[in-house]
């Protein structure tokens, strides 16, 4: 099953994804299976815990796909795929604050497209120091992507944001009050970047919202489609114009040693 929403009928034009696969080594068979099957131009990757030189981009280049990595021992680490071609590298971390070592942030440009592929902190357990990073991290985002911006250059920058950003994004309020993903704080920073100019792809293609892209393992969360929204595609204005469709392909959380999220994607006319 795959959840889609369009804005028109068009001519497929550049698909962008992004897959928060919880373990590279782990969901690798998953991983291969969904490129292929789905074919995107660019694949961001979140939490592939693994380090550089224990990447498998050898697995990669076999089906058509370069990449670039930013590991880490045991978790975080993220990774750009693109087909037929290497991204080419901008930056891997995201700057102000040169003592933060975890590997959460890496863009690149592919296809004429600054992508930038972000794990963002999970915050958990609130309040204290975790949660007080996540708003820290927030905030230097919401700075680096007001620099992309003013450089009017077409952007995207997706991934796992471990933010629900309202009620309608998850399936119970009353059961993630208390979670770091739906603080005020958290939603109020969130609320800020696209009060800056950054277009929720998925959001403002479901309004009405009810669309899930992470479903935890606990509790037959998947079963009972107890889920929430927690991966976003933000578009800069110039990129906002070209978009034709976004979706989730639920299907294959429902596949044997998923990922507990859902691969998120968008597709652009060509520019």
């Amino acid at each position: 099953m795959r959840v889609r929403f369009q804005l028109r009928h068009l001519t497929r034009g550049v698909r962008i994804a992004s897959f928060n696969i919880n373990g590279i080594k782990a969901r690798l068979p998953r991983l291969l299976e969904w490129l292929e099957e789905t074919r995107p131009a660019v694949a961001c990757l979140q939490e592939i815990k693994s380090q550089d030189e224990n990447f498998p981009a050898d697995e990669f280049e076999k089906i058509g796909y370069q990449a670039i990595w930013h590991g880490q021992k045991s978790f975080n680490g993220v990774a750009i795929l693109a087909d037929g071609q290497e991204p080419t590298e901008i930056r891997r971390e995201l700057p102000g604050d040169a003592d933060d070592d975890h590997a959460r942030y890496l863009e690149a440009e592919v296809k004429g497209v600054r992508i930038a592929c972000i794990y963002l902190p999970n915050g958990n357990p609130q309040p204290g120091p975790k949660f007080d990073y996540k708003l820290r991290w927030m905030e230097r985002l919401r700075q680096h992507m007001a620099t992309i911006a003013q450089e009017e250059v077409p952007a995207i920058v997706l991934g796992d944001y471990n933010v629900i950003p309202e009620d309608k994004d998850v399936w119970s309020t009353a059961a993630m009050a208390t979670d770091a993903l739906m603080q005020p704080a958290a939603r109020d920073a969130y609320r800020r970047l696209l009060n800056d100019g950054w277009t929720d792809a998925i959001d403002v293609l479901n309004p009405r919202g009810g669309v899930w892209t992470y479903w935890d393992y606990q509790a037959g969360a998947w079963q009972r489609d107890h889920g929430f929204r927690i991966d976003h595609a933000l578009l800069s204005p110039e990129l906002a114009d070209r978009l034709v469709a976004a979706g989730v392909d639920k299907a294959y959380r429902g596949r044997e040693k998923a990922s507990d999220h859902a691969p998120v994607w968008v597709e652009l006319r060509d520019g």
